[in-house]
């Protein structure tokens, strides 16, 4: 029978579990792994990570993690090693083995044969003593004291604490490796992720039309510009073309409840003075700073100190900035 409470109180013991399992792992992080970490970044090869059942699903994240984080990775099943594809490890490459019980016929057939090669075993497993605890070069301790499942069968917590040891190795070397946000950006291209690291103002400011008004253009000519131009804004230029500052729908308001005869006023009359502006080579993300410090929607764009458009925060929204 269903019961709303019984759903809580699970859910909560599973969280709980879980979260008493990755506290346990800092007592596990010791020389064997700074020894692992250093292996890994002198090592001239690629990680090769392998495991079989669930942990072969967080051996795949711990690839992926590191191949996004600039330690080139392979992912192996432990199953498959054994059929063939024990030919993907090449001499100088580093192998993780992840394991729970450290016993699994794939693992004792496994670790023997990556070992006769010359190449290192690193073992992530969660049982002590165990055949890939006692037989890899290192061992990575992630015991658990019980699955979170009622029955201490499907692996929960114990996957856990094996995806968050991946995760500690990653983060290790990516510090080592001086990984950068330009870095980052080279490794993911694609997505909201990608685009906060890579897109610049000029990659959205570039696509919108350019709204510009001289310092004696009428308040009819200023209202033409921003409406058709639909961004909210028009810069204001001198004959030169020089910037003298910009026009906001908010200004033309405050003007109109300052002003009962507003016809004869010009540009110059209305705009606001050292508008906040950024260079079109600039990350988007750096602009959505700057709007929100200033608490504006608009920017003006320059490129080498002249005026090249305006950039609005609904282009930041469109390109999922925000």
């Amino acid at each position: 029978m269903f019961s709303a409470e019984s759903v809580l109180v699970n859910a909560l013991d599973t969280i709980r579990l879980e979260a008493e399992s990755v506290t346990m792992l800092m007592k596990y992080i010791d020389v064997s792994f700074i020894e692992a970490v250093r292996i890994i970044h002198e090592s001239r090869g690629r990680i090769v990570v392998s495991g079989i059942g669930k942990s072969a699903v967080i051996a795949q994240k711990i690839v992926a993690t590191f191949n996004s984080t600039g330690t080139p990775s392979l992912f192996m099943h432990a199953a498959d090693a054994i059929h063939g594809d024990l030919g993907m490890i090449q001499p100088d490459d580093v192998a993780i083995i992840i394991s729970k019980s450290g016993n699994s016929p794939e693992i004792k057939v496994l670790v023997p044969l990556i070992k006769n090669f010359g190449n290192k075993v690193i073992g992530i497993c969660g049982t002590v003593g165990s055949y890939l605890a006692v037989n890899a070069d290192i061992m990575l301790n992630t015991t658990v004291e019980k699955e979170a499942c009622p029955n201490n069968l499907a692996p929960t917590t114990s996957t856990t604490a094996q995806l968050v040891m991946g995760d500690a190795l990653a983060v290790c070397l990516l510090h080592l490796k001086g990984f950068t946000e330009k870095d980052f950006a080279r490794y993911h291209p694609g997505g909201a992720l990608g685009k906060r690291l890579y897109l610049r103002v000029a990659d959205m400011s570039d696509a919108n039309q350019t709204p510009e008004v001289n310092t004696g253009s009428s308040l009819r000519e200023v209202i033409y510009e921003i409406s058709g131009k639909r961004l909210g804004a028009t810069a204001v230029t001198d004959a030169g073309g020089a910037l003298k500052g910009i026009i906001t729908d908010g200004d033309l308001r405050r003007m109109l409840e300052k002003n009962e005869n507003p016809g004869q006023l010009t540009a110059a009359d209305i705009l606001t003075p050292n508008p906040k502006s950024i260079d079109g080579g600039e990350l988007a993300t750096e602009a959505l700073a700057l709007m929100r410090a200033n608490n504006i929607s608009q920017l003006v764009v320059t490129k080498d100190g002249v005026y090249a458009g305006i950039l609005h925060i609904h282009d930041l929204v469109r390109e999922g900035i925000i």
